[in-house]
């Protein structure tokens, strides 16, 4: 019954629109757009599902609280050193994050991750609410950072209409320099 309910839904958003009885197809979103939409459901969706590769290049997820995008969509992410992701990025910095907000929207961003532990980065990305989790809050070792420098972005939003290809549901895509 879902599958007929999700088809069902899937098929609306991708009726072209009709104006004057003629059909009009949207013309699709711009790379702004698309980034500004990403903003939108990354900030919306605050945690985010991050992913590693382990021993055997085998998928690692977990939950991550990460900060929002700056400038050039650099994503930061604050751990302990010793966690299992520090190691794997260690070995391979490929990484994926995914945000998904609740409904029909998501953002899949694929980067490559480097550790931080320069002071002046760790104090600029700290939140408070993490100070439960690290002895000396940011100042000690026991507090790392993970940089993830874009690669590509997938955005889907179907309420926005923002599908990509309706036939191969390819997302809409954004690649970084």
């Amino acid at each position: 019954m879902r599958a007929i309910i999700a088809a069902s839904v899937l098929g609306l958003f991708c009726i072209p629109h009709v104006a004057g009885g003629q059909v009009q197809q949207k013309a699709p979103p711009t790379r702004d757009e698309i980034v500004a939409e990403a903003r939108s459901i990354i900030h919306k969706s605050h945690f985010s599902t991050f992913i590693t590769l382990g021993e055997k290049g085998e998928p690692q997820a977990r939950v991550v609280d990460p900060f929002e995008p700056d400038s050039s969509f650099v994503v930061w992410v604050g751990t302990n050193p010793l966690t299992r992701k520090v190691g794997q990025i260690r070995r391979d910095g490929r990484v994926t994050l995914l945000w998904f907000d609740g409904s029909q929207a998501y953002v899949s961003l694929d980067g490559r991750a480097t550790l931080v532990s320069d002071a002046a980065e760790k104090e600029k990305h700290w939140k408070e609410e993490w100070a439960v989790f690290y002895r000396n809050r940011n100042h000690g070792d026991d507090y790392v950072l993970i940089r993830i420098t874009p690669v590509r972005m997938d955005v889907v939003n179907y309420s926005k209409g923002m599908i990509g290809d309706p036939k191969t549901w390819r997302p809409l895509v954004v690649d970084f320099p």
